[in-house]
């Protein structure tokens, strides 16, 4: 496999984390819907649903946000990789001897 650069790195590690909330907010989604289903008065299965849709809600939520900062972490290290490459090398200082006395 070729070297990747950093920036593209952290954008698929983002999109891979993005995918493993979403999936993780989809099974518990599940097992509020379940519980909806189950439950005996309205008031109960209200609240599982609501429950349910404020999962979703927030994952979804949660998933931008983390979208949002691996991009603006990736668009930062490619700024500074950029600037770094454009920017010459520091110059070296001359070696001081010491005098034996």
């Amino acid at each position: 496999m070729a070297e990747a650069d950093l920036d593209a790195v952290i954008r698929q590690t983002a999109r891979v984390q993005t995918k493993a909330v979403m999936a993780a907010a989809k099974k518990r989604q599940a097992v509020w819907a379940a519980r909806a289903a189950k439950a005996k008065d309205k008031e109960a299965k209200a609240r599982f649903r609501f429950l349910a849709k404020s999962t979703m809600e927030n994952a979804s939520a949660t998933a931008k946000r983390l979208q949002n900062s691996a991009e603006n972490a990736a668009d930062a290290y490619a700024r500074a990789m950029k600037k770094a490459l454009e920017e010459p090398p520091p110059a070296k200082k001359a070696a001081k001897k010491k005098a034996d006395a």
